[in-house]
């Protein structure tokens, strides 16, 4: 029996989501400039972040790995998209479902504390992310709600894009989630047609509910197809005349967006490497794993030039709020147009 009593005294004060619209860091920015390490590097990240907005024709990848949402920077991500400062995202599962559309069906996440009996946690159905707690209990209704999406799609396979496109739609037509949805960034994606990606989708609350429904349904079922993932973001990358990556964190989603430009010279099809690349992340490039290697290393693949490319060796929630907010704040975004891209893919306008 869970003690409701002593998991009310875990869960009471909720993470807040910080909002750069109130902050103008664009003096700050331009003082760190002047300065030396990572605060010189984070402005120059800021600045070429910048001049991905200023380029309107440039197609803009943001990358998103590590627990963001769960951590307060979630209406950062929401205002990039409402903005057209982002024009397709690819993630780790977690943000998007575990957290990100967590939220939008009305759950919190809860400050915390690393110093704790995590056998006690166990125990009161409480996870924990180092110093933010989730109820497990609510997890489970998440699980149960991607497995309510599965059951009622047509039994075909689909892309992440696809299926995440469904979970979209499905907070736009209950208006239960009304109070909630507004500033999840999967509910604008869909309103503003911004493709999501989640190469490895089953890696998340998402694979339990996926789980549940292969299990029950052995012979007719949905599945997820991460080559049809690639192959749509390879489709963007070629539809696009250029285009730059801000990403967050490593893993997956670093390696699945740099790889497009690979993609496009295997298909025999003509595309420069990504021409800005900003990188924010506390990996170790010594020990030769993606998440740290630098953006020079990926030019040696063909990946990324590096005439505006910037690594930022700093953990996220302190370095995005403030390169996100500089070019909020610099407005060089008020010139980019919705581009759509769910609209390209779904509509197949991208020639082969």
């Amino acid at each position: 029996m869970i003690n409701r009593e002593r998991k009310r005294e875990f869960l009471k004060e909720t993470i807040q989501h910080i909002d750069i619209k109130k902050y103008n860091v664009v003096p700050m920015i331009e003082a760190m400039e002047e300065m030396a390490f990572q605060a010189r590097n984070l402005a120059r990240g800021a600045k070429i972040f910048n001049m991905m907005q200023a380029e309107t024709e440039c197609t803009i990848f943001l990358t998103l790995a590590g627990s963001l949402i769960s951590a307060g920077l979630k209406l950062v991500l929401v205002d990039l998209v409402k903005h057209n400062m982002v024009d397709v995202i690819v993630s780790t599962g977690a943000n998007i479902v575990d957290q990100d559309f967590f939220e939008a069906l009305g759950f919190k996440h809860y400050k915390g504390t690393q110093f704790v009996d995590d056998q006690e946690l166990r125990q009161l159905m409480i996870d924990r992310i180092y110093d933010t707690f989730i109820d497990e209990e609510e997890l489970r209704i998440c699980d149960d709600t991607i497995f309510e999406i599965c059951e009622s799609l047509p039994r075909r396979s689909y892309s992440s894009r696809e299926f995440i496109y469904e979970m979209g739609k499905f907070l736009a037509e209950n208006d239960k989630y009304a109070p909630y949805r507004e500033n999840s960034l999967v509910y604008q994606c869909y309103l503003k047609g911004v493709p999501i990606f989640v190469p490895a989708f089953s890696d998340c609350s998402a694979g339990f509910g996926l789980v549940k429904h292969q299990w029950s349904n052995p012979e007719n079922h949905i599945s997820i197809d991460s080559a049809k993932d690639f192959l749509e973001l390879t489709k963007i990358k070629l539809y696009s005349k250029t285009s730059g990556l801000m990403m967050i964190g490593g893993g997956v989603p670093k390696n699945f967006v740099q790889d497009t430009v690979v993609a496009c010279d295997i298909l025999e099809k003509e595309a420069d490497m990504h021409k800005y690349a900003v990188q924010i992340t506390v990996a170790d490039e010594r020990d030769g794993a993606l998440s740290g290697s630098t953006l020079k290393e990926a030019c040696s693949w063909g990946k990324v030039d590096t005439v505006y490319e910037q690594m930022v060796f700093s953990e996220a929630t302190i370095a995005f709020p403030l390169i996100a907010g500089y070019a909020y704040h610099k407005k060089e975004w008020q010139n980019r147009l919705e581009r759509r891209y769910n609209d390209v893919l779904d509509k197949n306008l991208v020639e082969a």
